[in-house]
């Protein structure tokens, strides 16, 4: 690692930071009950699309009537894409004629957009028409992002809230958070992208001469307004199968920069307007805290370990002064290639300038057990929040435990109701992952993918399901996904990962709005001071631990101990 490498990742941080303070401000104020007076604009931009929809913005929902919408309007969006899909030979905007999508590689796209997950089991400049790439992927970037914002905020609202019934109306936050929040940002930072060379076009590709005189086609398409929202709505899926890495979705060092920004500036301004929202700043700055502290360790774990190199390579004569730079891009170097990978699984992005298999072991171990933790540091885009929030739970009653006393969050009493919700969204992701990477380790049809054999086939394996789950949409390259087999289950396991686990979350808000808030007093475990981000943060290492190492043992770790020894398997 080096002083500029270092300073370099600083930066980027410290920008974030810098735009999320004001962002999480006026994300607080643009969904609190009474809106402050500099956004009056909102209501008459608003009240035309409540008109045609027959929305009434002043019927507030309890949390089934906001989750049941929540779920039909997901489900309307699954059967609108997966259509599109199915017929996209016909319909316009296909200059390249493209034929239909598959049925098994539709319905796993068509999950994995609706659920934020972006996993991409295809190439998108050889298989996806402009029409499918804007009016039903691009589309679906804003629509899952804005379903995870609104969700967090239904959350949020149980704290705010004293014996109350409802936690706002979905189809408002739904309009607020894609029109006021994710669609200027993705305006200003999709002419960003242009401007620093990403092509923004309806022309469907270019024929370019080569050096030995050959035709090459290269595919070019509306891909600055689609890489936007794909960074700011942490969903990951690119235009071109090498994502981040191709030069037209990512052209140089300081896109690369504005990438790891756009990605991490909404999920990190939430935690801030969750504390302004209950009346509590510094319990949104403890919030981001935890999720700092273990986010900016990933990083210079994968840092580390990149820039150390792999021992085996010196056996044939690569020098290894520039570490392991095998899947990386030299434009980028170490550092922010080290930087993207731990913040595109510490969110819930997906996105990849730098080849994840090619990682060296350690390296490759700490992308998967972020994703594993549930992509909370700080996570999907509102996803990260209440995941979060769940954690905070499960540690001030690991606190009340430790003294004695019945635990309280935010002046809330925690009990058996909310902690076996809270147990059972946990509990989601290990099965998930856990069941169906076993039956895929066992599974000839499911092997047969597998590039690798030994304990780097089953970090492939594993980390599909991970991804999958955890609805991040990143890869171990060397799988190859797009099997009957993967596509079903990993659609399966997205909309696990994404439903299964929201569904007892907004039953223990429910329950939580319904308490009366209490005043702190002197006997309150205070939840907004380094001693409890220390709790948080070791209640989320154990039980990802808990969860994973076994699995995890046999992958990335032993082939870590396997490399160091200067052995392959």
């Amino acid at each position: 690692m080096t002083l500029v490498g270092l300073a370099q990742i600083a930066l980027v941080f410290a920008l974030v930071l810098a735009a999320a303070l004001p962002l999480g401000r006026y994300i607080a104020a643009l969904f609190s009950d009474n809106p402050s007076e500099g956004l009056r604009f909102v209501a008459p931009v608003e009240s035309a699309l409540y008109r045609a929809a027959g929305v009434d913005p002043a019927r507030e929902q309890d949390w089934l009537a906001y989750t049941l919408a929540m779920l039909a309007f997901s489900a309307s969006g699954f059967v609108s894409l997966y259509a599109i899909l199915r017929t996209q030979a016909w319909l316009p905007w296909n200059p390249r004629g493209f034929d239909n999508v598959p049925p098994d590689l539709a319905f796993n796209t068509a999950i994995s957009f609706l659920t934020n997950t972006n996993w991409q089991a295809y190439s998108g400049e050889t298989t996806m028409s402009h029409f499918s790439q804007m009016a039903g992927l691009a589309v679906h970037n804003f629509l899952s992002a804005a379903t995870g914002i609104a969700l967090a905020l239904a959350v949020t609202r149980a704290f705010v809230r004293s014996s109350a019934a409802t936690l706002g109306n979905f189809w408002v936050d739904m309009v607020r958070a894609t029109l006021f929040l994710l669609l200027p940002l993705s305006f200003v930072v999709a002419l960003a992208f242009v401007a620093l060379g990403t092509p923004q076009t309806f022309a469907g590709a270019v024929d370019a001469a080569t050096l030995e005189g050959a035709k090459q086609t290269i595919a070019i398409g509306p891909m600055a307004s689609q890489e936007a929202i794909k960074q700011i709505g942490t969903n990951g899926g690119g235009f071109f199968n090498a994502n981040s890495a191709h030069p037209f979705e990512n052209p140089n060092a300081v896109s690369n920069a504005l990438q790891i920004w756009a990605m991490l500036v909404v999920s990190t301004a939430l935690p801030i307007a969750f504390g302004r929202m209950v009346g509590l700043p510094r319990q949104g700055y403890a919030l981001l805290a935890a999720m700092g502290v273990l986010l900016i360790a990933g990083v210079l774990v994968v840092y580390g370990a990149e820039t150390a190199g792999n021992p085996l390579f010196a056996q044939f004569g690569v020098d290894p002064a520039m570490g392991n730079m095998e899947g990386k891009e030299v434009r980028f170097g170490q550092a922010m290639s080290a930087m993207f990978v731990a913040v595109t699984t510490g969110l819930s992005c997906g996105a990849v300038n730098a080849m994840h298999a090619a990682l060296t072991p350690l390296g490759g171990f700490v992308p998967l057990f972020l994703i594993q933790l549930g992509e909370v540091l700080p996570g999907g885009v509102g996803s990260g929040l209440y995941g979060m929030i769940v954690f905070a739970i499960l540690s001030v009653f690991v606190a009340g435990l430790m003294v004695g006393r019945t635990p309280e969050f935010l002046g809330k009493k925690i009990e058996a109701r909310e902690m076996k919700l809270a147990m059972l969204a946990i509990l989601i992701l290990p099965l998930v992952i856990l069941g169906f990477s076993a039956v895929a380790a066992m599974l000839p049809a499911a092997l047969a993918s597998l590039a690798n054999a030994g304990p780097h086939g089953l970090s492939e394996i594993l980390y599909a399901y991970s991804s999958a789950a955890g609805n991040n949409g990143s890869a171990f390259a060397g799988l190859n996904a797009n099997t009957p087999w993967f596509n079903v289950t990993t659609g399966i396991a997205m909309a696990l990962g994404r439903f299964a686990y929201v569904v007892p979350v907004m039953a223990m808000a429910g329950s939580l709005v319904g308490k009366t808030r209490a005043a702190q007093s002197a006997g309150t475990f205070p939840t907004d001071g380094p001693l409890f981000v220390g709790l948080l943060v070791g209640v989320i290492v154990i039980l990802g631990g808990l969860q994973f190492f076994p699995a995890l043992a046999l992958g990335p770790i032993v082939e870590q101990v396997l490399m160091l020894a200067g052995k392959t398997f």
